[in-house]
């Protein structure tokens, strides 16, 4: 069964559920940036879940090389 993503952008904690990392990972990627790209809504951080699957299919393409 293939996991689908929701049709709306996504919170960091909604990010670090859906890879099954910790939150704390997913804030120091975006300060690293080498993670996800994200976008601030004001003072809030979210994701298009678009972007969320290109990122993790770069990884993926990197590690089949």
């Amino acid at each position: 069964m293939q996991r689908t993503l929701p049709d709306r952008y996504l919170t960091p904690t909604d990010v670090a559920d859906l890879l099954g990392v910790p939150i704390e990972t997913i804030y120091q990627w975006r300060r690293k940036h080498t993670g996800p790209k994200g976008f601030r809504v004001g003072r809030h951080l979210r994701y298009d879940p678009a972007d969320l699957r290109a990122w993790v299919e770069s990884l993926m393409e990197v590690e089949a090389a």
